[in-house]
């Protein structure tokens, strides 16, 4: 979610050094690992320990960019970690942090998926960006190995209305789904959900933070990336927090397993 809206702003993020600083000012100590998205570092972990993320369990993360999340998961789960992105300059950034962490990067544009097969497939903040979520879904199902599990996190309601994509910076990445259509669609490919976390108030209090730090560095930000991107940012970020406070899309974590 937040990955979207913020790279569709300025590209690399990581060369706006002061969005940067204000994005990790917004999270308690130790929360902040590089993520372009709403979870905390604890959030992320969980969801690694209820997917089965382990040494040498081989993950696909789609749509890593510069991977705050998977070098995180690389380096603490010592999994086998295969990132795949769309943007070369996010992957030359995620490339140079991870060092020596076992993470092989790859550039494409999804879809397709890699070839398979995966133990653990992750997605994280931005499957709202896929119009056609069945058909994505799908494609997962068909890169786990039977027993593999599609970890992912999404924002559930209503698809938005036309005055709401008119208020929304960049709504052709605004996607929600209703849950009975995300679970009916993980069903259809054999998927069945393990795990189910509700995480709305958190990611509101996320989202409002990081509005809090951004404005209280609006200068420096709009400096580096320009005074229209930095009001289409904090534009999303104040409809985010209004939308997760007053649920009209709520935010879920999940694990489904492949039969």
């Amino acid at each position: 979610m937040l990955r979207d809206q913020m790279t569709s702003q300025v590209e690399p993020v990581a060369s706006a050094a002061a969005l940067q600083r204000a994005s990790a000012a917004a999270y308690p100590p130790g929360e902040y690992v590089g993520q372009e998205s709403f979870m905390r570092a604890g959030e992320i972990r969980e969801l690694a320990r209820r997917a089965g993320i382990g040494r040498g369990v081989s993950v696909l993360d789609l749509c890593c960019g510069v991977a705050g999340p998977g070098r995180l998961i690389a380096a603490e789960f010592g999994c086998r970690y295969v990132g795949v992105d769309s943007s070369a300059s996010a992957l030359a950034v995620a490339r140079t942090l991870a060092g020596r962490l076992p993470c092989r990067f790859e550039q494409m544009q999804l879809p397709p998926l890699p070839d398979g097969p995966f133990e653990v497939v992750i997605l994280l903040e931005t499957m709202l960006a896929f119009p056609d979520k069945p058909a994505l879904i799908g494609d997962v199902a068909g890169v786990l190995q039977p027993g593999g599990r599609f970890a992912f996190t999404v924002e559930e309601g209503r698809p938005l209305t036309r005055a709401e994509r008119g208020e929304m910076p960049n709504a052709h990445t605004v996607w929600p789904i209703e849950l009975t259509q995300l679970t009916a669609a993980l069903g259809e490919v054999g998927l069945v959900v393990r795990w189910k976390q509700q995480c709305s108030a958190a990611h509101r209090w996320a989202a409002s933070s990081l509005l809090a730090c951004f404005r209280a560095n609006s200068a420096a930000i709009a400096q580096q990336i320009g005074t229209q991107p930095l009001a289409e940012l904090i534009r999303a970020h104040e409809l985010w927090s209004d939308w997760l406070g007053s649920g009209r899309v709520r935010k879920f974590a999940f694990v489904a397993e492949k039969r």
